[in-house]
């Protein structure tokens, strides 16, 4: 496992302006949804007036059948995501963008409702993902991790930002919380050392002796 601190995202979200993956590797981080999720999602799945996105399919592609729709990894996969307003309306405007590809493509689109389709509007091939996702990587000076490192990223960051590991198990569709802590146990010691600083901070004593005399004083008036 291998994952960036939230330095690295920023560079690698500004260097892939103009990729056409800019927004999936934004909600990737966001997330923690995996690749064939991403690129399962569909427009319907998104309630634009809550922030609510329904996690419902995956993409993969399969023997002799190509690129085919499929069921979650398990029954936890079946989740909802709540976006922040900022990823919102970075979808807003990327879908005005998609109004583009459609009226350039003309009769070869093929329409699916996919949020992160392909040029022709039909599924996107993992494979593509993975070679603009490196170009991306390479053009940000970052080190050449894995697509799937971005969901530990994301899982890491949020754990690291104080954000409950129950929250975090259902993000990323864990199906026991226990999975969740085990994997991404290396955030924990940092994590500790703040939850001991903040119980220092809780019990230290304050000073309150000046409060005392007045009360005192306020009593024997």
């Amino acid at each position: 496992m291998q994952t960036l601190d939230d330095y690295q995202v920023r560079q690698l979200i500004q260097a892939a302006e103009g990729s056409g993956i800019q927004t999936l590797l934004w909600i990737a981080v966001t997330t923690g949804l995996r690749k064939g999720e991403l690129l399962g999602l569909k427009w319907s799945d998104l309630d634009w007036q809550t922030g609510r996105l329904q996690i419902q399919r995956q993409v993969q592609r399969r023997k002799g059948e190509g690129l085919v729709f499929c069921e979650p990894k398990s029954a936890s996969g079946r989740r909802v995501i709540i976006f922040g307003e900022k990823s919102i309306q970075r979808l807003h405007d990327y879908k005005e963008e998609q109004y583009g590809e459609r009226f350039r493509a003309g009769d070869r689109w093929e329409e699916n409702d996919l949020i992160f389709p392909s040029p022709k509007g039909t599924p996107l091939d993992q494979s593509k993902v993975n070679k603009i996702y490196r170009e991306c990587l390479k053009k940000a000076s970052l080190p050449n991790i894995r697509f799937h490192d971005l969901r530990h990223t994301a899982a890491t960051l949020m754990l690291q930002q104080g954000i409950h590991p129950k929250v975090v198990q259902e993000r990323l569709g864990h199906s026991d919380i226990s999975l969740t802590l085990n994997t991404y146990s290396h955030v924990l010691p940092s994590m500790q050392d703040e939850a001991a600083e903040k119980m220092d901070d809780l019990l230290t004593l304050t000073d309150v002796s000046e409060e005392l005399k007045k009360v005192k004083k306020d009593e024997e008036k």
